[in-house]
Formats: structure tokens, sequence, C-alpha cells
């Protein structure tokens, strides 16, 4: 049973790098990194993935990373986020060392549906899986740990009773207001409309060197606008009308044209557009559009980029 107690005391922090022995992505040196290595004091993002509902061998499920002093911050698990913290770790010299708290924008399944894997995979052990997000999270996150009751109770009090890891959730429901503070990060959270959805979040995020909001999903707000006030980077989702119906998208989604111009109007210091759809439009067509309202650098962000 050696290997299935080796295999329970598994973290994401451990792994071994057989990826980056095949080369990075992207022209990132494929650079393993130790748990002794240095830590930067420069906040960095990490797109862990950009992907809607229509998922692809090139797009995770939305999620978002914010790297502070070896600890990594992360907004949404959307479905494949532990494999591209795997993939994270394998190929850049990113300073990952440690968990910090998941954070949830709203409970859409392309934005939650890493969660149980997070919950086994994507944690520090022996900690509290500790995550912030709308009301009704905690209904959602009663049902996962629930779903794995009969395997959790097999490793806990079975032959791999050694399982170092437990299964003990940290649950905050918020709306707004500064929902989270270590020596790292400040974190504010505040709603923004999302068609029917009753609760929406974005967050705004301070690091010691820089301010960063998050949009999630949603229509143009001001409450964007408000919370970035010229924050050094916009991270927000963009989708033209024709990936899935012009009232869809204008009662849910905000558009490029309307991103540049949330933009102009908040004078972010940059814009990174993620969570863009359709798939199969060119990024020179998201990027132009944002730059016809907004004067400005603009990234157009895949998974594993890193800012």
């Amino acid at each position: 049973m050696k290997w299935l107690s080796s295999w329970l005391a598994f973290s994401i922090l451990g792994a071994a790098s057989v990826v980056a022995q095949q080369g990075g992505a992207r022209g990132v040196a494929p650079q393993a990194r130790g748990p002794g290595a240095e830590v930067s004091e420069k906040s960095s993002i990490l797109i862990l993935g950009v992907g809607t509902p229509a998922m692809s061998v090139e797009r995770s499920g939305t999620s978002i990373g914010i790297i502070v002093r070896g600890t990594i911050y992360i907004f949404d698990a959307g479905p494949g986020i532990e494999r591209r913290m795997f993939e994270a770790r394998a190929r850049a010299n990113n300073g990952i060392q440690r968990i910090g708290p998941l954070f949830i924008t709203h409970l859409h399944s392309d934005h939650t549906l890493g969660i149980p894997a997070m919950l086994y995979h994507v944690r520090d052990a022996g900690k509290p899986f500790t995550v912030y997000g709308p009301p009704g999270l905690k209904n959602m996150m009663t049902h996962i740990v629930a779903a794995w009751q009969e395997d959790r109770d097999v490793r806990v009090n079975g032959l791999e009773h050694r399982n170092p890891v437990g299964w003990e959730t940290d649950v905050h429901e918020i709306t707004s207001g500064t929902v989270f503070q270590d020596a790292n990060v400040t974190v504010r959270t505040f709603e923004v409309p999302h068609g029917s959805w009753q609760h929406a979040l974005a967050y705004r995020v301070e690091t010691p060197d820089r301010s960063i909001v998050i949009s999630g999903d949603g229509r143009p707000s001001d409450a964007i606008v408000d919370a970035c006030g010229g924050c050094d980077v916009l991270i927000h989702e963009a989708i033209f009308e024709n990936a899935v119906s012009p009232e869809y998208v204008k009662e849910y989604h905000t558009t490029p044209a309307q991103l540049g111009e949330i933009a102009a109007r908040a004078k972010a210091k940059m814009v990174v557009i993620y969570h863009h759809a359709p798939a199969t439009t060119p990024p020179s067509e998201f990027v132009g559009a944002v730059l016809s309202k907004y004067q400005g650098p603009v990234m157009f962000a895949r998974d594993l980029d890193r800012y």
C-alpha cells in the first residue's frame, strides 16, 4: 500500500516535473522550482483558464491566479484547474509555494466545476480548504463534500488512515466589502449584473506593487469603473454578440467595444481580455475592438499566460 499512501500525501507543491523536461509553452523556459527557491516580491498574474462553457484542449475552465511572495490566490475554479496548476508548476518558474484561498465570482458551472478537484489536489495538506463566494456557495460545498463521503471514509478510516490531507472546509458567503486580508493581499468584492443571477461578484485585489480588478461575468457596469479607478490591471471578460445571441450577450456579458469604454472610463493602466468568445474569432479582432475605445496596452489572455 506504500504507493497509495504516497499518492494520498501528494500535493501540487511537491509535484515532480516530467513536463518540464519536455519543453515549456509559449516561450516560457522550462525550469523546475524547489521549495527553497527565491520568491519575488512582485506580484504575478497567472491565467489558469480562459474558457467559457465551450472548452477545448487549449482552453480550460475560467480561473485566474495571483501570486504574491510564494502564495497563489485563485479566482474561480473552472474545469481543468488542477491540470493547469500542475502544468504551471512544471513549465514556469512561477514561485508557487503555498495555496491561498479560493474566491468564486458566481456559481455558473464553468466557474465552479473544478472545485472538487481543487479539494483533492490543489490545496495545502493539513489545512482547511478555504473558499469565498456568493450566497448559495455553502449549499454547493455541502453537496460537493457529501458526494465523496464514502471515498473519504475509506481513505481516512481504512488502510489509508495515514492520509494527512483531510477534507475540512471553511466556506464564506460574501456580497460586498473587504472579505480577506493578509500580509500579501487585500481582497474586496462587489456585485455586478449577470443576467438572472441574483448574485454575481467581481474582485479588486491589492498587492504590494499593484491593484488588480477581476470582472467575473457581467454586462457593463459602473461598479467595475468605480472599483478600478485607475487600477494597474483590469482583467475582464469579452464576448462578441455572435457568440450566442445578441439578446443573451446584452443581458449577461460585455462586448469587446464595451470593454474598451469601461477601461477608458476607469482609466485602467492595462487591460487583459479573458473568458472570451467565440473561440474561433482571431485575437486581433478582440484587441482591435477594445482599442477602438481605449488607449492603452491590451493583452489577449491564453491559458498559462503570465503578467
